[in-house]
């Protein structure tokens, strides 16, 4: 029975350790005081993310982030903690839903983040959270380079239409010759 029980342990430490590997953000978070209609819609809110959230004893957590080299992080796992894990591409969504959702609960208190590699505060993650999705940036740079083409299909345009024109005077200064 106790070697079933470290087994269902390792399976979990496995599963943390895999999603941490996996996601471009994390960020840790205490869900202390907030009700069960509230803690659904947060669950709710990090699924129309695309954003992985759960809850996790903390040291099955402790064991996972020291094994993936993130032996700083343990100082954080103090009390009730949820973890938000990023998908790969999108390391803003976990911070963004969770500064949000805290703005407008108290209860849900942000203690810290994992981005690049590093360990970050709750001021940096609420930095984070300012960031544009990666659809807001994408479209600010497709508007960026749109604007100097549509520029040079407007000039090119010009060009193309004055001699259209110039052709045409041509032609009707020739017919007038000619008559």
């Amino acid at each position: 029975m106790k070697e079933y029980v470290l087994q269902q342990k390792r399976a979990v430490v496995d599963e943390i350790k895999e999603k941490i590997q996996k996601a471009d953000a994390i960020v840790l978070m205490e869900y202390r005081g907030l009700t069960v209609e509230h803690a659904t819609d947060l669950r709710n809110k990090f699924r129309q993310a695309n954003v992985d959230y759960k809850v996790y004893k903390n040291t099955m957590m402790e064991f996972a982030f020291k094994d993936t080299g993130f032996e700083g992080f343990a100082q954080f796992l103090q009390g009730p903690n949820a973890v938000a894990f990023s998908p790969a591409g999108d390391p803003v969504s976990a911070a963004k839903v969770s500064v949000d959702f805290a703005k407008e609960h108290e209860s849900l208190q942000i203690k810290a983040g994992i981005v690049d590699g590093k360990i970050i505060d709750k001021a940096e993650v609420k930095r984070l959270a300012e960031l544009p999705s990666k659809e807001v940036l994408v479209a600010q740079v497709l508007g960026g380079l749109q604007g100097p083409i549509r520029g040079l299909a407007t000039v090119l345009s010009g060009n193309i239409s004055g001699l259209a024109r110039a052709l045409n005077q041509i032609r009707e200064q020739k017919e007038a010759a000619a008559n």
